[in-house]
C-alpha cells in the first residue's frame, strides 16, 4: 500500500497518560518508529509537542478517547496538524493491543491514508458546544424534577394532574405552594384556580382531597426550589448562548422559517456543526455525520436492514424533535410526508424520514443562502399521474356495478 504521509505521530491516549510514537521513512528505505510516554497536564504536553517537533512530524493522530483527547488536542493543535480520529476506525489486530501498539497502529494507519478525521470545530464554536450541550443537561434535570414531583403528589393522592394540563401552571404553582404551607382544604385549594381554569373548580375539590403530609412538603419544597434553581440557569445559559450567536443572524435567519426549527434547535445546529456546510461535502455527508440516516450491511450481495448510523447525538436528538415537530405545522410538506411513511412503516421511521429531510435541507440552506420554500401539503398529489389515478378509481366503481363515464372538467 503507497506511502502518503512521510512523518507521521500516533498518540494512545488515556486520562493520565500518552503513548506517542513516531513513524519516519530511515535513510536506507526501511520505516523507524520511536515510541515514549508522556503525561497529561500541561507540562507534559508541552514535553510531549517538543518531543514531536524535535522529529519534524508534520502529522499526528489520536483516537477520540472520551474526553480524554481534548486537553491533548487543544495542546498540540497550533503546532501540528491533527487527526481525531474514529475508535472503531483504528482497531487493533486482537492479541497484540498494548499501549505501544496501539501507537504504533494509529501513526501506520495515518502514513498510508486508511482513516478518515472526524470534525473538530474551531475553539469559538467548541465553547458554544459547551454551553448549549449544559443547557441540554440542565433542562433535561428540569424535567426530572417535575416527575418527581408528580410521583410526590401521586404519593399523597393528590391527583392535580389528572384535571390540569401541568404540575407547574400558575394555577397548579399556586395549589402547591399553598399545601407545602399547610393548607389542607380542598375548597379552598381548588378557588385559587385561575383563567380556564376556574370551571374546572368541582374537579379540583375531588382531585386535590388527598393525604399531603409533612413529609411530602419536604420533598415537594425541595423540589420546588431546585425547578426554580434550574430556571434561573437556563436563563443565564441562553442569555450567553445568544450572546455567543449573535454572529450568525444570516443563519438564523434561514433556519427559523423551517417548520419545527425553533430558536433553541437553531442554536444546537449552529454549535453542533458552526453553520459552516463546507466541512460536508454533500447533504448526504451531513445526514450520516448526524446519524439519520440507514447503515447499510451487505454480504453475498445479500441486504440486511439494519439501524440508522450513530452519529452526534446531540444535534441528532434535537433534530428529531424538531421533525415530531414539523409534521404538525398545517400546509407543511413535512406532514404530508410522514403521514405517506407512516402508514406503511410506522410513526417511529416516518418521523426519523422527516429528520433526514430537515437535515438535507439544513444543509442546502446553509450552503447556498436561499430561503426557505415550502413544497406544500399536496406535494405528493401533484406528483401522481392524474390519467392514472383516473383509470384506478373508474375501475374501483366499475367493480362495485357502477356505469362510469368521465369527462375533463
Amino acid at each position: 500500500m503507497d506511502q502518503i504521509h512521510d512523518r507521521v505521530g500516533g498518540l494512545d491516549v488515556h486520562r493520565d497518560s500518552v503513548t506517542a510514537c513516531s513513524r519516519q521513512v530511515g535513510p536506507r528505505g526501511g520505516v523507524v518508529h520511536e515510541k515514549g510516554r508522556f503525561g497529561t497536564t500541561t507540562a507534559g504536553l508541552a514535553e510531549l509537542g517538543h518531543w514531536l517537533a524535535e522529529r519534524r512530524v508534520s502529522l499526528v493522530a489520536m483516537e477520540a478517547t472520551g474526553v480524554y483527547w481534548k486537553p491533548v488536542f487543544y495542546a498540540l493543535e497550533d503546532c501540528f496538524e491533527l487527526w481525531l480520529c474514529n475508535a472503531h476506525h483504528v482497531k487493533n489486530v486482537p492479541g497484540r493491543k498494548t499501549d505501544m501498539s496501539d501507537a504504533e497502529w494509529l501513526a501506520d494507519v495515518a502514513a498510508h491514508g486508511m482513516v478518515r478525521p472526524s470534525f473538530v470545530p474551531p475553539p469559538p464554536i467548541r465553547a458554544l458546544r459547551e454551553l448549549t450541550r449544559y443547557r441540554r443537561t440542565q433542562v433535561d434535570a428540569r424535567v426530572a424534577e417535575i416527575q418527581r414531583l408528580e410521583k410526590v403528589l401521586q404519593d399523597a393522592g393528590v391527583k392535580l394532574t389528572s384535571v390540569a394540563s401541568g404540575v407547574l401552571s400558575q394555577s397548579g404553582r399556586a395549589m402547591l405552594e399553598a399545601l407545602i404551607a399547610g393548607e389542607r382544604d380542598p375548597g379552598r385549594l381548588a378557588e385559587m384556580a385561575k383563567g380556564r381554569m376556574r370551571p374546572k373548580i368541582p374537579a379540583l375539590v375531588e382531585a386535590l382531597a388527598g393525604h399531603f403530609s409533612a413529609h411530602h412538603a419536604v420533598a415537594a419544597r425541595r423540589i420546588l426550589d431546585h425547578v426554580d434553581f434550574l430556571d434561573e440557569t437556563i436563563a443565564a445559559l441562553s442569555a450567553e448562548v445568544d450572546h455567543r450567536t449573535a454572529a450568525f443572524a444570516l443563519a438564523y435567519e434561514l433556519l427559523l422559517p423551517v417548520p419545527g426549527i425553533g430558536k433553541l434547535t437553531a442554536d444546537v445546529i449552529v454549535a453542533e456543526t458552526g453553520a459552516d456546510m463546507s466541512r460536508f461535502p454533500s447533504a448526504a455527508d451531513l445526514a450520516s455525520w448526524v446519524g439519520v440516516c440507514p447503515g447499510n450491511h451487505e454480504s453475498a450481495g445479500k441486504r440486511r436492514r439494519v439501524a440508522t448510523t450513530p452519529g452526534n447525538p446531540w444535534l441528532r436528538r434535537a433534530l428529531i424533535e424538531a421533525a415530531r415537530g414539523a409534521v404538525h405545522t398545517k400546509g407543511s410538506y413535512f406532514g404530508a410526508q410522514y403521514r405517506q411513511i407512516a402508514r406503511r412503516r410506522g410513526p417511529n421511521k416516518a418521523a426519523m424520514a422527516v429528520a433526514h429531510s430537515l437535515v438535507e435541507l439544513i444543509w442546502h440552506l446553509l450552503s447556498t443562502g436561499q430561503p426557505f420554500e415550502d413544497l406544500g401539503d399536496d406535494y405528493f398529489q401533484r406528483r401522481q399521474d392524474t390519467t392514472r389515478q383516473a383509470r384506478r378509481l373508474v375501475a374501483q366503481l366499475e367493480q362495485l356495478g357502477f356505469n362510469v363515464t368521465i369527462a375533463a372538467a
